[in-house]
């Protein structure tokens, strides 16, 4: 490889970034995922970019239109512990984080490690779950570790929540703190599938006859594979001018007439990592306006607030992005 390229639009790069690797196990991903799931190339293709950003996902959506089977099947293309914790209104911080017991050969207590302690977690139903439980997804989202009783206790990497919840039930469900869904990188909305694809599942379904769907799916990546796709990631570039668009769109969430919260600048933060991963993913070595806008309502949506009266006005969160988006000029 040169020690320097030109691109098309006259930028001169010192060091180029080796892509290959990293968009052929995409592919395979989306390949394996594409035995079993039919259509949904949003949610999957934003489920990759979250792992090789390192964030967690939120996927909200009806029942029955494969939140958690991709969830699932996903993981199973990675080689790292996986966990699976189905939320009710009876789950207590101790049933998720772990507990302390007593030993009686050292007469001490010792910690017994929650199912949290994994490296994939899938959350059935996040919104299921009291406020105290939510809470104690706090830390371990945010700084990757659990502190109980005085010590803290590091997750190890690779450490992804992906959790999901359904838009429509309301009874028997809490509403998440918004510090929780800002820990979230995404907010990653599913939607019905078209007839056309509905056709297929059925066909799909009726041929697979008595076949495990976690079967169909091969294992893929290794822990350390992950590690050093997320580290060719961090060396994306993004030029100055793009930097300063991604503020201008956050900052415009903090004095938009139809917003009654804007975004934090760990939004800022993850549309930045977002929009690196899917420059990769499409095998460019720099982030370019149309990247940041592609991933700017997911990261955002769940993270501003609309006013009452916009709200009764029927306007959606992801409305307001598109018109903030739209309303910045583009840097040249």
């Amino acid at each position: 490889m040169e020690e320097q390229e030109t691109q098309d639009d006259g930028l001169q790069f010192n060091s180029r970034v080796d892509l290959t690797k990293l968009q052929e196990a995409v592919g395979q991903i989306k390949s394996e995922l594409g035995k079993v799931i039919i259509g949904q190339q949003d949610m999957i293709e934003l489920l990759i970019i979250s792992i090789l950003a390192d964030g967690h996902s939120l996927i909200e959506g009806v029942p029955g239109v494969a939140k958690t089977v991709t969830a699932k099947l996903l993981a199973k293309t990675m080689n790292v512990d996986f966990s699976r914790i189905q939320f009710t209104p009876d789950l207590m911080p101790s049933d998720i984080l772990g507990t302390s017991i007593f030993n009686v050969k050292t007469s001490e207590f010792e910690f017994k490690k929650g199912p949290l302690f994994s490296n994939i977690i899938l959350i059935d139903e996040i919104n299921r779950a009291p406020a105290k439980t939510q809470a104690a997804l706090f830390e371990a989202m945010a700084e990757r570790q659990i502190t109980m009783d005085g010590i803290e206790y590091g997750m190890q990497p690779p450490f992804l929540v992906f959790a999901t919840q359904n838009p429509i039930e309301q009874e028997g469900t809490y509403r998440l703190p918004e510090a929780q869904l800002d820990r979230f990188l995404f907010k990653i909305n599913v939607y019905y599938p078209s007839l056309e694809e509905e056709i297929q599942i059925l066909e799909s379904k009726h041929e697979q006859k008595t076949k495990v769907e976690e079967d169909l799916v091969s294992t893929l990546l290794s822990a350390a594979e992950i590690a050093e796709y997320q580290n060719t990631i961090r060396s994306i570039i993004v030029e100055k001018n793009l930097l300063k668009y991604i503020a201008s769109i956050v900052d415009n969430t903090r004095s938009n007439a139809n917003l009654y919260l804007g975004a934090s600048p760990r939004a800022s933060i993850s549309i930045m990592e977002a929009s690196k991963a899917l420059a990769a993913i499409n095998g460019r070595d720099f982030v370019t306006p149309e990247d940041i806008k592609k991933v700017a309502a997911p990261v955002l949506a769940h993270r501003i607030m609309l006013t009452p009266e916009r709200e009764m006005e029927g306007l959606t969160a992801e409305q307001v992005v598109k018109q903030i988006v739209d309303s910045i000029e583009i840097p040249r």
